[in-house]
């Protein structure tokens, strides 16, 4: 489907203006045009209230085989995410589930409240070696449902007790909560913390990642995390060209200052429904823009808007996905970041009531 410029910008404090078709249902649940006619008082229309439901699921750790992805273990507390991020690359996921990847996946939260006791059990078992995890592989793990579920927060408790080795990717300044148990795991190189920023302009970020902390919350998360002696870095992602490439210097130089001493940058990536998703918060939010913005992706993509193909889907190919990275990696070494990530330690893993290896 194709926007317009008079594309409404959807319900305040959401990234998607709707609920586009799920690819692998053939029935659509479409809004009445008599109440989509109706503005309510506010201009803005009806208002979806976030929903949260229990997650059966038997096991808690994903494994990827992605040679672009640097990690094996992945570990979501949650599926779907609050923060509404408009351009989520995880949105699709939750067509499997039979929901959306509109609104249905900022409002619609799938909670694993057995994750701990499911990462214990998975630690317990006799062939698992301690090799690292990751939170979250698709869904932040701190978005704002983690203030009242706590189940990162307890998987974290978990991984301290057994020095599992732990990464963690999040643009939700709650990361500092837990300041405590990552500095005990750091202790012995076992945690480190990516943390996103997508732009340092506050007006830009509430339309963009309407639920997300703020560009200044983040930087201070890096400054208290560092402050508490763990590994802590910026990803710069996505990178969206036409829109948010120019600030790739002013972002790493912002995250080295307050702390950060690593870091890496991704493209943007618009798979299935999010292409539309995008495309309509683009002639809502940034009319002006939104021309350029998707042809410089369809240059980075080969002339489409996506492509799945390992190797060129994180970082683009062209001359704009290497003017991309040349910025990122000449900021990167004025600023001292390295670009690699700290390799994490497994040799404390350690069952309650093993004693450690002395190999």
């Amino acid at each position: 489907m194709s926007s317009s410029p008079t594309t409404p910008p959807g319900p305040p404090g959401r990234g998607a203006a709707a609920n586009p078709p799920n690819r692998f249902e053939r029935l659509h649940l479409a809004t009445d045009p008599d109440a989509a006619a109706d503005p309510g008082e506010d201009g803005a229309g009806p208002h979806p209230r976030t929903e949260f439901y229990d997650d059966d699921s038997q096991s808690i750790l994903s494994r990827n085989d992605s040679p672009d992805v640097p990690y094996t273990w992945g570990l979501n507390p949650y599926r779907g995410c609050e923060h509404g991020c408009a351009y989520c690359f995880a949105r699709p996921y939750h067509e499997y589930l039979g929901f959306s990847s509109g609104l249905d996946f900022e409002t619609r939260i799938m909670v694993k409240r057995r994750a701990p006791a499911l990462l214990r059990e998975k630690l317990l078992g006799p062939t698992w070696r301690g090799e690292s995890i990751t939170l979250s592989g698709a869904t932040d793990c701190y978005q704002p449902a983690e203030r009242r579920f706590r189940l990162t927060r307890a998987c974290l408790e978990v991984c301290a007790e057994f020095r599992q080795p732990v990464a963690i990717v999040t643009k939700n300044a709650l990361v500092s909560r837990d300041a405590d148990v990552l500095a005990d795991l750091a202790r012995d190189r076992a945690a480190m913390v990516l943390v996103t920023v997508t732009t340092l302009d506050t007006t830009l970020a509430g339309r963009l990642e309407p639920r997300a902390s703020r560009p200044a919350a983040r930087l201070k998360a890096i400054n208290a995390l560092a402050a508490a002696g763990v590994p802590v870095g910026v990803l710069v992602a996505p990178v969206i060209p036409g829109l948010t490439e120019h600030e790739i210097p002013g972002i790493v130089r912002a995250a080295a200052d307050a702390g950060a001493t690593y870091g890496g940058y991704l493209v943007l990536r618009l798979p299935h429904a999010v292409k539309d998703l995008f495309r309509d918060w683009l002639a809502a939010h940034e009319p002006g823009k939104a021309a350029r913005v998707l042809d410089r992706v369809r240059a980075m993509r080969g002339g489409e808007l996506y492509v799945s193909e390992w190797g060129s889907r994180m970082k683009g190919e062209g001359i704009h996905a290497e003017q991309i990275r040349a910025l990122f990696t000449m900021s990167a070494r004025r600023h001292g970041l390295d670009e690699s990530r700290p390799a994490l330690n497994s040799a404390k893993f350690r069952r309650p009531g093993e004693q450690l290896s002395l190999l």
